[in-house]
């Protein structure tokens, strides 16, 4: 068996860096990556510093430009020019328009900032007519890369008991999902943590809770709700993505995770306490100990934990090195979403370096 069927994860994911220059008028931020630069199909932004609480804004390509969605907010949509917010999807990475509204700028002179950039389909959809393919009971609008295991999925709610084609080719681990027209808490839902159907809110610090959505199949999602949504799934693809859950030992030699990648970005919640989420990733901690942590569910500024929340990035996983319950309490449970720098081992059987 391979050891992965991608041997470069930057084809399909990778992080950007910028400082901001202060200009009202558009700006293109190059993603660099190692496997050739992409469009990005998801695309997320925050602020790194500045003067201004800032949030984490959100894009994709299917719901097409100048339309965010926060993280760190319920808020609906925002699509307008007074906010700071990307105009285009290019070829090799972003163009972004600073706005008006301070606490929406995304060019702030001599701020830093960080981009994580996903491709899906280079932005073409396609539609499931559930009545004419009979996959689901809810029409549709797909965006897919089934080789990195990631879909983009657009829809009108009709209530509940829907259940709605995802495209992924394998049933997903994860499902992020936000209403677009109302004003309505990021819902996460996984089935990795106990096998029955559980629900984390992205924007908040809630511990796990039961859903009554129907469990996801290789085709379909079960959903309700009578918005327009939009939804970001996922399946872990071997030495490239892992979603999965680990249980802390509260000592400062923590818990090791195998992922069998040496990991570029990690996303971590506890789950059966109310903590925030973390968000780390490579670039912006090019070595161990990676210990500048981001929250998606608020518009702090990037932070420092020093000896309070540190993690190393190895070769075939992630270490945690503290004893804080946000990521490594003593018998705390966690999920995981990472994405990887290199695989453990490639396709040809090369390993991969430690940092």
């Amino acid at each position: 068996m391979a050891y992965t069927t991608i041997d470069d994860p930057s084809a399909y994911f990778t992080t950007t860096l910028w400082t901001g220059s202060g200009t009202s008028s558009g700006r293109s931020i190059t993603n660099s990556a190692n496997a050739g630069n992409f469009q990005p199909d998801w695309l997320w932004i925050k602020p790194r510093t500045g003067t201004n609480a800032t949030h984490h804004q959100l894009y994709d390509s299917s719901r097409g430009v100048s339309k965010s969605l926060r993280s760190s907010a319920t808020a609906a949509e925002i699509a307008s020019s007074a906010y700071g917010h990307v105009s285009a999807f290019d070829t090799n990475g972003f163009t972004s328009v600073a706005g008006s509204n301070n606490n929406e700028n995304i060019n702030e002179n001599s701020s830093t900032f960080v981009a994580w950039q996903w491709k899906a389909n280079g932005g073409t959809t396609t539609t499931n007519d559930a009545s004419s393919t009979s996959i689901g009971n809810t029409d549709s609008v797909i965006q897919a890369n089934t080789e990195a295991g990631f879909s983009i999925v657009t829809f009108s709610g009709t209530g509940s008991g829907m259940t709605v084609a995802h495209g992924l080719g394998g049933t997903p681990d994860l499902i992020i999902s936000k209403a677009r027209n109302d004003t309505e808490n990021w819902a996460v839902h996984t089935t990795i943590i106990d096998g029955s159907v559980d629900f984390l809110r992205l924007s908040e610090t809630d511990a796990k809770g039961n859903s009554s959505f129907s469990a996801p199949t290789s085709t379909v999602f079960g959903y309700n709700g009578s918005n327009n949504y939009v939804v970001y799934c996922f399946r872990s693809i071997k030495g490239y993505s892992k979603i999965g859950t680990y249980t802390g030992n509260g000592n400062a030699d923590g818990t090791f995770i195998y992922l069998g990648f040496k990991p570029a970005w990690l996303l971590v919640k506890q789950t059966d306490g109310a903590d925030n989420w973390q968000l780390v990733d490579n670039k912006r901690d090019p070595i161990n100990l990676v210990d500048a942590f981001l929250m998606p569910d608020t518009t702090s500024a990037e932070t420092t934990h020093n000896n309070n929340i540190q993690v190393d990035f190895l070769s075939n996983g992630f270490k945690c090195r503290n004893t804080n319950s946000v990521f490594n309490g003593s018998g705390n449970s966690y999920i995981y979403m990472a994405f990887a720098e290199n695989p453990f081992v490639s396709s040809k059987g090369a390993p991969t370096t430690a940092r």
